[in-house]
């Protein structure tokens, strides 16, 4: 079989969308905060429409609900990662100077103050 075709086909793919040069497949929070504030902003937008049946008010009222949706859910999922990503350096450089101490006085000195 032919390789080249199977990378080409795999490169097709897997398309990118990039915006300011970046691809947004790689950032972190970005597909779900959109998801949920697509669906959040229609659910709300479809429900103030049957219950008030004014067109202009129900779309920017489900244009306004996806905006706070979409943000809201970008700020706290950045938060939770952020704060994660710092636990994960933390656990890391501890993990690293374990290793570093395994089987050394200094261990016997440390575990024997704890």
């Amino acid at each position: 079989m032919d390789e080249s075709r199977f990378d080409a086909e795999e490169e097709v793919s897997r398309r990118q969308l990039n915006v300011f040069g970046r691809d947004v497949s790689q950032i972190p929070c970005f597909r779900n905060s959109f998801l949920y504030g697509i669906s959040g902003g229609i659910a709300v937008g479809v429900a103030t429409f049957l219950g008030t049946s004014r067109t202009r008010l129900s779309t920017h009222v489900g244009f306004s609900s996806f905006f706070i949706g979409t943000l809201g859910y970008w700020l706290v999922c950045r938060y939770q990662w952020s704060k994660r990503r710092f636990e994960y350096q933390q656990l890391k450089e501890a993990m690293l100077l374990q290793g570093l101490h395994e089987g050394t006085d200094l261990e016997r000195k440390i575990l024997e103050e704890a």
